[in-house]
């Protein structure tokens, strides 16, 4: 069985082949839903917000839709 460490290594490296030079982001995205918080990604248009969640939600296997 795999520690959590090595999944969350693996979730990182999954969204990262999609999200390129934001890895900050995604450590504080990957932080937010372990938390079982509420995340809200502010940034100018065309910079990945919304290719970030819908690869975390289909890397995690989850649901994506946006509001």
């Amino acid at each position: 069985m795999k520690s959590a460490q090595e999944n969350l290594s693996r979730l990182k490296k999954n969204i990262e082949q999609v999200i390129f030079g934001k890895s900050e982001t995604i450590d504080l995205a990957i932080t937010c839903l372990l938390a079982k918080g509420h995340l809200l990604i502010e940034d100018v248009p065309g910079v990945g917000k919304t290719s970030l969640a819908h690869c975390l939600a289909n890397s995690l296997q989850l649901d994506f839709k946006r509001i």
